[in-house]
């Protein structure tokens, strides 16, 4: 049985509509292909150079194209490598590693992540503000926010405040965030790489749910924003509905604009025509990717600036 056959049999109304967008034989086989592992170099706990001397004494690393800190690595069980331990490198998909960059967060700032647990990202934005400012990480489930306050102390980040509040929560904090981060729970088609239930447990009313959630997210994110700043929207999941839809609600209902991302990663065409709907030709400024496109998880990334008092 091919691995098309497979999809097809443990979930037929997902191979239904995700056929629709790419129905390529290498597509559904990344779909479900184990990731490779990946790093991040926490350059919080040490010299980026230091930690790659050691780590090829013992392993080989391949660099991630897209972020300088990032590498995949040779190793089945991270936990078994003392510099993990130690917080010196954090396993970090590599696509997943594409927001804070895109966000790109300065010394001295003030940062919302505003869904931010597990804390990969949260960890990468105080690395690149080498700690300084402060960034407020929010996750509204208790047992989330636990996982993610563990995993900053470990990374040993010290300007991060952690929060369990609902998201939608920070817009009555109108223009007031440098910059903010919404990674935003989704429908997680790029994860069935790590595990197959995401695959059997997927359904459309899931998408609904997490679409409708989303919007509500973008526009208080949108709200907190300073004149100025910067928006980076993500998700683990290919799903126009949760993707392009939810941006292009916000290009509707703001005055924001999307900004070009420039990285050197592979992505796939946007989705500007869905179900019916007709969506911004600024939707291409996005990037989507798929699993294919890089061998990682699918993502979508999109830069969002709000514009600067006295302009258009």
């Amino acid at each position: 049985m091919s691995v098309r056959d497979e999809i097809r049999e443990a979930n037929p109304e997902f191979y239904e509509r995700y056929s629709q967008i790419e129905d390529t034989d290498e597509f559904w086989e990344f779909i479900v292909k184990p990731l490779r592992q990946s790093i991040r170099v926490n350059t919080l706990k040490a010299p980026l150079e230091v930690v790659v001397e050691r780590l090829s004494e013992d392993y080989e690393l391949e660099p991630v194209p897209w972020v300088r800190e990032g590498f995949f690595i040779n190793v089945d069980n991270l936990a078994r490598v003392p510099e993990h331990s130690l917080g010196l490198i954090f396993g970090q998909e590599a696509s997943s590693m594409i927001p804070p960059v895109v966000l790109d967060p300065k010394p001295g700032e003030l940062v919302l992540d505003m869904a931010a647990a597990p804390g990969s990202k949260t960890g990468q934005i105080a690395q690149y503000m080498e700690n300084g400012g402060c960034i407020i990480a929010n996750d509204p489930k208790i047992e989330r926010a636990n996982v993610l306050i563990a995993n900053l102390n470990r990374m040993g980040v010290l300007n991060t405040r952690v929060t369990t509040r609902d998201g939608a929560y920070f817009g009555r904090f109108e223009n007031t965030f440098d910059r903010i981060l919404l990674d935003a729970p989704c429908s997680s088609v790029g994860m069935i790489r790590k595990s197959w239930k995401f695959l059997t447990g997927w359904r459309f009313r899931g998408v609904i749910k997490y679409m409708n959630i989303q919007k509500r997210l973008i526009l208080a994110a949108y709200k907190a924003l300073k004149p100025g700043g910067i928006l980076v929207y993500s998700t683990c999941t290919i799903d126009p509905l949760e993707n392009e839809e939810v941006v292009d609600y916000l290009l509707r209902k703001t005055d924001a604009r999307l900004e070009k991302i420039e990285l050197p990663v592979k992505t796939s065409e946007p989705v500007l025509e869905w179900e019916g709907r007709t969506y911004s030709e600024e939707l291409r400024k996005a990037l989507r990717i798929h699993p294919n496109d890089n061998d990682t998880e699918a993502f979508f990334i999109a830069k969002i600036v709000k514009p600067g008092e006295g302009e258009a």
